[in-house]
């Protein structure tokens, strides 16, 4: 994967996808084929007129609209792509790369890899030099993961590998024990996996859990430190608040993106090494199987996606991906069918 393969620059081609900012700050997001058309209630917008235009040129619809035109940002693609897990948003992506200081030409393994992501944004932090391994149960979502990361960065990048099955079971496989810099574990149960990220660790590297709920979150915890073999968890969550800014009119916005998750991180001790006791009042820290129940799939608002709901996914990242292919290769594109009509809404409900 070269610079020119990913640089997200120069004039708009067919099977490019690009933004489209129009009347009310309404957003969609389409791909451009030979004969396509965006059509809304405002007009139709002809994907010809887009090509060869440079970003952030503005074009008008046959009813006199104007729409401005923009290559999505990761953060945009990552919050209007075909979903089959629930993403990571960007301001916990971010949080991620710098709290797990993930750098170019790390060996970083993630697990799962949900719809693509987070594995998006570690590409970017690791560079062509780096190593990304990422674990997936399903087959289906490691499909979805794959398409969205080809649509996105027009290839599939050489630095990443997509691995379906259980990480407990696959990881001393594909990755020798102390050769891993960075875990980052995005599952219901990650303290299943952390016996298998010790071994698979290098001494200093770091192992970063996302975690929904404060009784997970307990829990991996306390696992973390009954293991021995890592210094202090340290916990955080991140909130986002935005501001209307408008002459003297300087306000926070009513809505903010709040609580999604939180994130968990330790270091690897190296082998042999005890960590220094830690002088603190006692804590609770003891559970039972009454306590084990909470942090069950249902109890913790873990919600399966249909298995119908999930192939129309599929069919929307893999369309996506072929349009991306094409545009990479130059290829002429027919057909007038938009991938994305409407980009959601970045105000809604992140459980959604």
């Amino acid at each position: 994967m070269t610079d020119a393969d990913t640089r997200p620059s120069g004039p708009f081609r067919l099977g490019d996808r690009v933004q489209l900012t129009g009347p009310k700050n309404r957003l969609h997001t389409v791909t451009l084929r030979t004969g396509g058309e965006l059509h809304t209630h405002h007009g139709v917008l002809k994907h010809e007129s887009l090509v060869g235009l440079p970003d952030g040129s503005v074009v008008t619809n046959s009813s006199g609209h104007e729409y401005l035109a923009l290559r999505p940002l990761l953060r945009d693609f990552v919050m209007s792509m075909p979903r089959g897990a629930a993403i990571i948003y960007p301001k916990d992506a971010a949080q991620i790369i710098a709290q797990a200081d993930v750098f170019p030409g790390a060996t970083v393994v993630e697990a799962g890899v949900g719809s693509g992501a987070l594995a998006l944004w570690l590409l970017r932090a690791i560079g062509p030099e780096g190593r990304l391994l990422s674990f997936e149960r399903r087959e289906e979502f490691a499909d979805v993961a794959r398409a969205n990361v080809e649509t996105f960065l027009g290839v599939t990048p050489a630095s990443w590998e997509i691995v379906v099955g259980d990480l407990v079971e696959n990881l001393a496989s594909v990755a020798p024990a102390g050769t891993v810099d960075r875990v980052v574990l995005d599952m219901l149960a990650p303290w299943e996996c952390i016996d298998a990220v010790a071994e698979a660790l290098t001494p200093g590297g770091v192992v970063l859990c996302y975690i929904a709920t404060a009784t997970q979150l307990s829990r991996v915890a306390e696992y973390i430190r009954g293991t021995g073999l890592f210094t202090e968890p340290d916990a955080s969550e991140t909130m986002v608040r935005g501001w209307h800014v408008e002459g003297l009119a300087v306000r926070p916005d009513h809505r903010m993106v709040a609580h999604t998750g939180f994130l968990l991180t330790a270091r690897r001790l190296a082998p042999g090494s005890v960590l220094p006791e830690l002088k603190r009042r006692a804590s609770k820290s003891s559970y039972g199987d009454h306590d084990v129940e909470l942090w069950t799939p249902g109890a913790v608002g873990d919600r399966d996606i249909t298995d119908k709901n999930l192939r129309k996914r599929v069919r929307e990242a893999q369309r996506a991906a072929d349009g991306a292919r094409i545009a990479a290769s130059g290829a002429d594109v027919t057909g007038a069918e938009t991938i994305a009509e409407a980009t959601p809404d970045f105000d809604a409900d992140p459980t959604e």
